[in-house]
């Protein structure tokens, strides 16, 4: 679609360049509790404190190693925030709709440090419950206001790469997590208050972030506020000859008007494509096993044999794997596409998946532990699945829903795609632990089919994205589609205009 697409002026200024990188710290907050959640429910003094039944169980001689963190309490610490944050998702729509993503995302932060401050300080089981609750709340805000903020702030030829500082401060902030892990484990008994707490860091940063960037300019026209939202365009694109941008921006706006319930208008025939594309991708991410994997990382290498510090050391490792191969996914999104990037890492992902499953089925019994070398082989094979996860569907989860949606529905499109995130965030954090009892090694192979089918799905019904315009995206993706424009036919002269 190269030669066609128009090409709007833009230059990269510091103010949007800092506008960037403060709305991505939404990221940072998101991908710190990924990070944090695990290493803390490993550390004895946490389960003492909240779930001794568990560490009584962790001390017995002949452990099983499948199912000593089986609780669905333990579970629930994890996923409560899943639960929470895929409610406040359609909250969140709502706010970014009436009130705009400036706003949204400064009530993302508030939350978010509340929660981190109630963590820090609990006594109670209670309280840890209902900060996690506040955790979500405020994951659930930002991860819907800050991707679009990033969509829409970004020239088109960028947008990709500036979408994935999302994912990127995603990864930081699960690396910084488990650092901070690795680090407060021996601290007795109070370094689990110290991992919690240092939460309410990125959610301040992002608190004041949110006071300093401005609103996006398709927000501010979606609201009425034309001028405000031209002198907006102006300022992130950092030249005066907008015209031929805004009036995109407007003529978007006009159309999106004609549809007065855009809740009802996203279950229209015409809307299927970018709802299904937008939601399943979700699903796929969290089958893809890499959530089971962040989250519970150090609990995973103690399964496989490690000691505890060298389980937190490992998943060390995997965090920083994870951070730099989000910069491949940086450089190469808007280059190569979105599409090629889904599929090369299905392959590798499959592979990874599939040969952790055959060590572990073969190996690791209920009792013992792996020999050195298979438990080294173990850690780069996760490092190769966290790799391809990282430069793939990590990033593209985030990105491409956040780009497929016209105007009048992308905030409740995307909230369906967040709120979708969180329901499987939370079906895998609720019953990961629960799984790896039952299912033992096979839990890898369930994950492997996942990826298969994740890679069929791109190649045959997945659209590319690079450089088509985002208020553009019906008439030049979804109508042109051997597949999807079908869903076009027949609405055509209802819905033409939407």
């Amino acid at each position: 679609m190269g030669s066609s697409e128009p090409h709007y002026k833009s230059k990269i200024t510091p103010y949007v360049f800092a506008c960037w990188i403060l709305a991505a710290f939404g990221g940072l907050m998101f991908g710190y509790d990924i990070g944090i959640s695990g290493g803390v429910t490993a550390m004895d003094d946490f389960l003492m404190k909240f779930f001794p039944h568990v560490h009584e169980r962790k001390l017995h001689a002949q452990e099983d190693n499948y199912c000593k963190y089986d609780d669905e309490l333990l579970q629930l610490f994890t996923s409560s925030l899943y639960l929470a944050a895929l409610i406040a998702s359609f909250f969140a729509s709502r706010a970014c709709t009436k009130l705009g993503r400036k706003p949204t995302i400064t009530m993302a932060s508030s939350f978010f440090v509340t929660g981190a401050l109630l963590c820090g300080a609990a006594e109670k089981k209670w309280m840890i419950i209902v900060g996690r609750i506040l955790f979500g709340i405020g994951v659930g805000f930002g991860n819907e206001a800050v991707p679009l903020f990033l969509t829409e702030i970004a020239p088109q030829q960028h947008r990709g790469a500036i979408n994935i500082l999302f994912q990127l401060f995603v990864t930081i902030g699960i690396f910084i997590a488990n650092l901070i892990n690795y680090a407060t484990a021996i601290i007795h008994p109070s370094g689990w208050r110290v991992s919690l707490g240092l939460a309410a860091v990125p959610g301040l940063v992002l608190f004041v972030g949110s006071l300093i960037i401005m609103e996006t300019p398709p927000s501010l026209v979606e609201r009425g506020k034309k001028e405000e939202g031209k002198e907006a365009l102006r300022i992130i694109r950092g030249v005066d000859d907008v015209e031929a941008e805004f009036n995109q921006i407007l003529a978007a706006s006009e159309q999106a008007k004609q549809v007065k319930h855009r809740f009802r208008r996203l279950f229209k025939q015409s809307s299927f494509p970018p709802l299904f594309v937008g939601t399943i991708i979700q699903v796929f991410q969290q089958f893809t096993g890499i959530n089971a994997i962040m989250f519970y990382a150090p609990v995973l290498f103690q399964t496989m044999g490690f000691r505890s510090d060298a389980s937190l050391l490992s998943s060390v490792i995997t965090g920083l794997v994870n951070v730099g191969a989000t910069f491949v996914s940086i450089y190469a999104v808007d280059k190569v596409g979105r599409r090629k990037l889904l599929l090369q890492a299905s392959c590798q992902m499959f592979v990874s998946q599939m040969a952790i499953g055959v060590i572990l089925s073969t190996h690791l019994q209920a009792t013992g532990t792996l020999s050195r070398g298979l438990a080294v082989v173990v850690v780069i094979l996760v490092c190769t699945f966290v790799m391809s996860f990282a430069w793939s569907w990590g990033p593209m989860g985030w990105l491409i829903p956040s780009e497929i949606f016209p105007m009048e529905t992308r905030a409740v499109g995307f909230a369906f795609a967040v709120s979708t995130n969180m329901i499987f965030t939370f079906v895998i954090a609720q019953a990961f632990l629960s799984m790896l009892c039952h299912m033992r090694a096979h839990i890898f192979y369930f994950f492997s089919a996942w990826i298969l089918a994740m890679g069929v799905f791109v190649l045959f019904l997945l659209p590319e994205t690079k450089g088509v315009p985002i208020d553009q995206v019906e008439e030049r993706l979804w109508k042109r589609h051997p597949v999807w424009s079908k869903f076009y036919k027949e609405e055509g002269s209802e819905y033409g205009m939407a």
